[in-house]
């Protein structure tokens, strides 16, 4: 890839069958950096089994997209929902001029669609009344005279901060505008006048109410909030119910399900009434009886009983965990309750699978397997086909169809036939490692292309992840293909403190970052030269990574002088001040690298702590951070640039107005183009490819 190809990297979102299960609809989204922003699409795919013509070895159906079609042509709708008569789809749609999503309607088979909702920040997570003749979501409801369009925020009175959870990355302050469920009544002719629906606000209150589901009988819905005595110091999320005939009730009042109160351990992150009504599922983490316990909880499969209907439902036990806690890690948000079981996404070694789990906490049956990553799902509580949003090597994003019985699978849909039919798509090649202690270790290596490079050997550039407990994974990833396409040989892959193995492999670097960890990228790193002499060169050699691996790879410059240079992007740079400045600095490093409140505790935070170390880099180092990066603050990264300076080391500071700590994945389509050119500008260099690529490359 190059850095202008970032178009063509379009992804499906969670797709939406339709009731007969003929057809689902899906949006998808990509950058568009004329416009300098993100357009998404609503696509009507059929459902049935796709024409067998050409085929690839993942089974990628060609010409891409098969006999989908757009359903809307919006500057970017996303987030569908069908109605339960299958004549209607309620989405987000948000427009081109900026501004916040809004709820609107399209007839299923397409239209002119027609807007529901005003609200002044926006709405999210749509969801239709089981009878059809309303529709819920959730708005952020903001302070009186807080966030108004058109005026001066520096004009708006002080913020009165009395909790912990008071901002949050990618979204700014919250507790000045808490994130509460809504309902409106479906007008009974949609486009017949111009007046909106009048929406209700079924919670009010400080604290924010999420993923909210209608229970059967479309008396209540169900949804999670932190609303238990100890929500001030802990991460529980308890699961709640919020019944359709009330108004505003204090989300701290609503009825818990999973009540911390009484003692739950759970963080619940997805709720899902089962078809029947009879039972919740949930995906959950335990955290322990104190609800700090995060480093590597995996995320599990619970069922919760219940009895009684409307707002008279009450749990009828404590949830049951069905997934193993030491082995299974649900990737979150994907869960599709089904008459027999549910459908989840098991994160393993690199993969997001599809599995089945059914109700009697069997091991979960992989219906998708390797190297596919899944994104999302749906399918009919009667099973059959299940439709499933899947990543692989050589797509962001394609629409499957898979039996949920013998785990058959089609493609449907790809809109990544494009950026294939490029050339520049480079097949990962899988790694095995030992570490100096016997440990396996796994990962990739992606090698430029010889016919644009030559044989090689390439100068390598180390990659490592963030997170920590996150998984480099089999899907096509647009920072190893850039800097692949600009002639690097990149090393990736999953150390110790990554997720996809299992908790006691999450859990290795707890109070011990920059210990097996290191150990385990530099025996990547080692593996790969060893095993491919011809193609990566050993001598000349970059380290580079983002979060935790911004964290780790300034770590490796206060260890070794053996790379040519680095890239420290929005890293975890000082523990101490993380705590004060981060929006989950008040738990995150007191978890991982412990707490600096006593002389002993801080010196022993003081060991895993680069900027503590800071004075033996002589790495050149060019740190990137964004200005509005409240997950690892901009004082992080300023502050190692400032150090490195100061003693001498050559460094350079890249700073991206407006971003988030997301930048590299969803910030502003010409800024990730920018940091790619100023990337590649940095290793050309300190690491010239010495070879100009032929035309095209």
């Amino acid at each position: 890839m190059i850095p202008a190809d970032l178009d063509l990297l379009r992804a499906p979102g969670a797709p939406a069958l339709l009731p007969d299960g003929s057809a689902a609809v899906v949006a998808v989204v990509g950058p568009d950096t004329a416009l300098d922003a993100y357009r998404g699409e609503l696509w009507l795919v059929p459902v049935a089994d796709p024409a067998a013509d050409v085929t690839t070895d993942l089974g990628v159906h060609e010409p891409g997209t098969g006999r989908a079609r757009r359903l809307t042509h919006g500057h970017r709708d996303t987030a569908p929902q069908v109605s339960p008569d299958g004549r209607w789809v309620a989405f987000c749609r948000a427009p081109l001029t900026g501004g916040p999503a809004q709820a609107h309607l399209v007839a299923a088979g397409g239209g002119e669609p027609v807007r529901l909702t005003d609200a002044p920040l926006g709405v999210a997570h749509l969801r239709f009344s089981p009878d059809g003749t309303r529709l819920a979501y959730l708005a952020r409801v903001p302070e009186e005279g807080r966030y108004v369009a058109g005026a001066d925020p520096s004009a708006e009175p002080p913020r009165h901060v009395t909790s912990f959870r008071y901002r949050a990355d990618g979204v700014g302050f919250v507790h000045d505008r808490p994130q509460h469920v809504h309902v409106l009544t479906l007008p009974a002719d949609p486009g017949a006048g111009d007046a909106l629906p009048e929406p209700t606000a079924l919670t009010s209150g400080a604290w924010d109410v999420t993923d909210p589901a209608w229970l059967p009988d479309g008396a209540a819905l169900v949804a999670t909030c932190a609303r238990h005595a100890d929500r001030e110091r802990d991460v529980r999320r308890d699961v709640v119910l919020v019944r359709a005939d009330e108004r505003g009730t204090d989300a701290a009042a609503l009825p818990a399900l999973t009540d911390a109160d009484a003692g739950s351990p759970l963080q619940v992150g997805t709720v899902r009434p089962a078809p029947d009504g009879t039972a919740l599922w949930l995906q959950a983490r335990d955290l322990g009886p104190d609800g700090h316990d995060t480093v590597a909880a995996l995320t599990g499969l619970f069922r919760l009983p219940l009895t009684g209907t409307g707002a008279a439902t009450r749990a009828a036990g404590v949830p049951e965990r069905l997934t193993d806690p030491e082995t299974v890690d649900l990737s979150d948000g994907v869960l599709v309750p089904l008459a027999d079981g549910a459908l989840v996404a098991v994160e393993e070694r690199g993969a997001v699978t599809l599995a089945h789990v059914g109700a009697d906490g069997a091991a979960p049956r992989t219906l998708l397997d390797a190297p596919h990553v899944v994104l999302n799902a749906d399918a009919r509580p009667a099973g059959g086909a299940a439709v499933v949003a899947a990543a692989h090597p050589v797509t962001a994003g394609a629409l499957l169809r898979v039996d949920v019985t013998t785990g058959d699978a089609a493609t449907l849909a790809d809109w990544s036939a494009p950026l294939r039919a490029t050339g520049r798509v480079r097949r990962p090649v899988d790694l095995a490692a030992t570490s100096p202690d016997g440990y396996a270790v796994h990962g990739w290596v992606v090698t430029p292309d010889p016919e644009r490079w030559g044989a090689g050997p390439h100068p390598t550039l180390l990659m490592i992840h963030g997170g920590p407990f996150a998984q480099y994974t089999h899907a096509l990833f647009d920072e190893a293909q850039v800097l692949a396409g600009a002639g690097y040989a990149v090393v990736l892959g999953n150390p110790r403190g990554s997720a996809g193995f299992g908790r006691a492999h999450g859990r290795a670097i707890r109070h011990a970052f920059g210990t097996v960890d290191t150990d385990d990228v530099l025996a990547l790193l080692d593996a790969a030269v060893a095993q491919h002499p011809q193609e990566l060169d050993g001598e000349r050699v970059g380290v580079l990574g983002g979060s935790y691996g911004g964290y780790l790879t300034a770590w490796l410059t206060t260890r070794t002088d053996r790379f040519a240079a680095a890239v420290v992007e929005r890293g975890f740079l000082d523990p101490v001040s993380f705590t004060g400045s981060a929006d989950i600095g008040w738990w995150f490093g007191l978890e991982y690298v412990g707490d600096h409140a006593t002389s002993e505790g801080l010196a022993a935070v003081a060991a895993q702590s680069p900027m503590a170390h800071v004075g033996r880099v002589r790495t050149p180092t060019l740190v990137i951070h964004s200005e509005q990066d409240w997950r690892c603050p901009v004082e992080q990264g300023q502050r190692w640039f400032v150090e490195l300076r100061r003693r001498g080391v050559e460094a350079e500071l890249l700073l991206f107005p407006g971003e988030g700590h997301e930048l590299t994945r969803s910030g502003r389509p010409r800024h990730r183009v920018a940091r790619f050119e100023h990337l590649l500008d940095w290793w050309s260099r300190h690491l010239p490819t010495g070879a100009v690529p032929s035309t095209g490359g």
